[in-house]
C-alpha cells in the first residue's frame, strides 16, 4: 500500500474546511490543514461575524432616539469608529484563537501557509512551512470566495470592498455603496446608522434578487424612509478623485460627491493559483470547482465544498457540507445535507429572516398557492413614533396545506425565522400553525394568527 503523510489534507481554514478537518480527525484520520491568511475564513474575519457586530453598533442610534418615547432623557450621543474597529478586532482575534484550539485539540496538524496542488496526492506548502511538500490520500479544497471589482475607470484605484470595509481608519461621512445583494443593503444600514450619508446604486430595479418580492419591495421602502438614498436601475460610469473627495459619475451623467465608494457587486470562487488547472480539475466559467453530489471533483480523490463551488454560499451550508463529507469518508456514515428549507438572514435595517420558497418559486413549482400576510407597526415603535413597519408572510400549498415559505422583514426577524425553519423542515401545515397558541404580545405570534388570504403585493414596484 502507498504510504502518505496524511489520510486527509484540507486546503483552506474557513468554516467548512475547519469543520471537515476537525470531524475527520475525531473519526481517527490523520489530518493536515493549511490556511494562508486567517483562521476562520471570510465569515469570522471579514464576513458574517464582524458584519453583525457593526450592524449591532449601528442600531444604537435609533435606540437612543426611541428611548425618548419611553420617558428616557438621553444626552446627545456620538460615535467613535476607531473604538468600534478596535473592539471588533479584539473579538475576531479571540475567535481566531478558538479555531486554532479546536483544531489542535482534535489532533489536526496546522500549517500557516499557502497550499498548492502538485499532483493528485502532493501539496506544496509555502510561508511559515518553509516550502515543504506533504502527501495525502484524500484532499479537500475549501478556499471560499473573494470579492471582485469591475474594470471601469477609477474603480480599482478609488473603491474598496467588504474586505477593506472592516479595516478603514476613518468612516466615510458620505459613501456610495454599489450593489443590491446581502452585503450592499447590510452595509448601507451600517454606515447610515453610524451617521454617514448613504447612497446605494444598483443596476437592478429592486434590491435582493432571489428573495421574495414582497420582502424586496418592503425593505427598499423602509430603507428609503430611514434616509438612505436609492439609485435603482443605475450604474456607475467612472470614479474620479477631486481634491480630498471622490466624484462618482453615473451612466446617465449624474455626479455624486462621496468620501468613499464601496463595491458589493459580487464574489468569485477563490480557485486560481492552486494548481487545479495542471491536474485537470474542472471549473466553470467563473472559476467555481465542479463537483458531484458527493463533493468529488473530476479527480476522484480530491473534493471541494463551500463557496469555492459557488452553489449555496452560506457559512452554515459550508459547515454542514464539511461535516457530512468527513462523516462519509472517515466515519462510516455516508450522507449529504439537505438543501431544502435552508433559512437565511439579511442583517439590513430592518433585518430580514426567510426560509422556504418565495411566492414566485412556489407558484412555479406547485401552481396555485395561498398567501397570508401581516403588515404592522411593531410594539417597540408605538411609543417612539418611528414610522417603521414589520412585514410577515406565509406561502402555503392549498393541496396539501403544507407551509412552503415563511418570510419576515422587521425587528428580530432572524431570531424568529430560525425557529420556523424547524417547523418547515418537519413539514408543518397551515392548520398546525393555526393550532399553535401564540406568545402575546410579540411580533412572532403573527405567524400563528394570520387567517385571511391575500392577493395584492404588500409593496409596489416589485418587477425586476
Amino acid at each position: 500500500m502507498v504510504s502518505y503523510d496524511f489520510d486527509y489534507f484540507v486546503i483552506g481554514g474557513g468554516s467548512g474546511g475547519v469543520r471537515s478537518a476537525r470531524i475527520a480527525a475525531q473519526h481517527g484520520a490523520r489530518v493536515g490543514i493549511a490556511e494562508e491568511r486567517y483562521w476562520g475564513g471570510t465569515c469570522v474575519n471579514v464576513g458574517c461575524v464582524p458584519k453583525k457586530l457593526l450592524a449591532m453598533a449601528s442600531h444604537f442610534a435609533a435606540d437612543f432616539e426611541d428611548a425618548a418615547g419611553f420617558g428616557w432623557t438621553v444626552p446627545a450621543a456620538s460615535h467613535d469608529w476607531a473604538t468600534l474597529i478596535a473592539r471588533k478586532d479584539a473579538e475576531i482575534g479571540r475567535l481566531n484563537g478558538i479555531y486554532r484550539t479546536l483544531l489542535t485539540n482534535a489532533g489536526v496538524t496546522m500549517f500557516d501557509a499557502r497550499a498548492v496542488l502538485v499532483d493528485a496526492h502532493t501539496i506544496q506548502l509555502g510561508g511559515d512551512a518553509g516550502g515543504k511538500r506533504v502527501t495525502a490520500d484524500r484532499i479537500l479544497v475549501a478556499t471560499g470566495g473573494w470579492p471582485v471589482l469591475p474594470d471601469r475607470p477609477g474603480v480599482k484605484e478609488h473603491a474598496f470592498t467588504s474586505n477593506e470595509a472592516f479595516h478603514l481608519e476613518r468612516m466615510p461621512q458620505r459613501i456610495v455603496i454599489v450593489g443590491g445583494g446581502y452585503i450592499a443593503v447590510e452595509f448601507a444600514g451600517i454606515f447610515h446608522g453610524l451617521g454617514a450619508e448613504v447612497t446605494l446604486v444598483h443596476r437592478g430595479a429592486m434590491v435582493l434578487r432571489g428573495f421574495d418580492d414582497d420582502l424586496r419591495g418592503h425593505l427598499a421602502a423602509e430603507m428609503g424612509k430611514s434616509g438612505i438614498t436609492l439609485r435603482l436601475s443605475a450604474e456607475i460610469d467612472r470614479i474620479d478623485k477631486v481634491g480630498h473627495a471622490l466624484a462618482v459619475t453615473l451612466a446617465g451623467g449624474e455626479v455624486i460627491a462621496a468620501d468613499g465608494v464601496m463595491y458589493c457587486t459580487g464574489r468569485k470562487p477563490n480557485s486560481t493559483g492552486l494548481g487545479l488547472e495542471d491536474l485537470g480539475i474542472a471549473r466553470d466559467a467563473d472559476g467555481a470547482i465542479i463537483v458531484d453530489d458527493q463533493y468529488r471533483t473530476s479527480v476522484s480523490n480530491i473534493y471541494a465544498l463551500g463557496d469555492v463551488t459557488d452553489r449555496l454560499n452560506l457559512t452554515p451550508v459550508a459547515i454542514a457540507e464539511g461535516h457530512a463529507l468527513a462523516d462519509t469518508l472517515f466515519g462510516g456514515r455516508p450522507r449529504v445535507p439537505s438543501y431544502e428549507n435552508v433559512a437565511t438572514a439579511v442583517f439590513s435595517n430592518p433585518p430580514i429572516g426567510t426560509v422556504g420558497l418565495t411566492e414566485a418559486a412556489a407558484r412555479q413549482r406547485h401552481g396555485a398557492v395561498d398567501v397570508y400576510r401581516a403588515l404592522f407597526r411593531p410594539m417597540r415603535h408605538t411609543l417612539s413614533g418611528r414610522d417603521e413597519r414589520t412585514l410577515m408572510k406565509l406561502v402555503v400549498d392549498p393541496k396539501t396545506d403544507r407551509v412552503l415559505g415563511c418570510h419576515m422583514v422587521g425587528i428580530d426577524a432572524p431570531e424568529i425565522v430560525q425557529g420556523l425553519a424547524i417547523a418547515l423542515t418537519c413539514g408543518a401545515t397551515k392548520a398546525q400553525f393555526d393550532a399553535t397558541i401564540g406568545i402575546h404580545p410579540t411580533a412572532a405570534e403573527e405567524f400563528v394568527t394570520m387567517r385571511t388570504k391575500v392577493e395584492a403585493p404588500a409593496s409596489p414596484g416589485l418587477a425586476e
